[in-house]
């Protein structure tokens, strides 16, 4: 999957694409930024309700390439251009964070994760 699939996914408004090309290896869900910036793994899209410009710098620190923002929230104008400064896309969605993570999930085939 790449960064520029999220705005196929059901629901998903782009704001800022940042470099649609880049491979998302995969996602975090959370909303605590420390959490994010200690576990979310490089390469990957985080999903949250943070809509303000720390997420966009945790996010460069740990190498996410976008950020999905659910439940409705709207972007501030400096949270965007941040976004556009380091690369990192955003999306906003109307669903939840759970709805949100399944949908990424499925689109990076992984929808069966967990199960024995």
């Amino acid at each position: 999957m790449v960064v520029q699939d999220l705005a196929q996914l059901e629901g998903f408004t782009e704001h800022c694409m940042g470099d649609g090309s880049l491979t998302i290896q995969d996602a975090y869900t959370g909303d605590l930024l420390s959490d994010v910036m200690g576990n979310a793994p490089a390469e990957s899209v985080l999903i949250t309700i943070q809509a303000h410009k720390n997420t966009v710098a945790v996010a460069s620190l740990a190498g996410i390439r976008a950020l999905v923002i659910c439940n409705n929230r709207s972007i501030p104008s400096d949270m965007l251009q941040a976004a556009k400064d380091e690369g990192i896309a955003i999306f906003t969605t109307a669903v939840t964070q759970f709805e949100a993570s399944c949908r990424i999930a499925a689109a990076l085939g992984r929808i069966n994760a967990g199960k024995a």
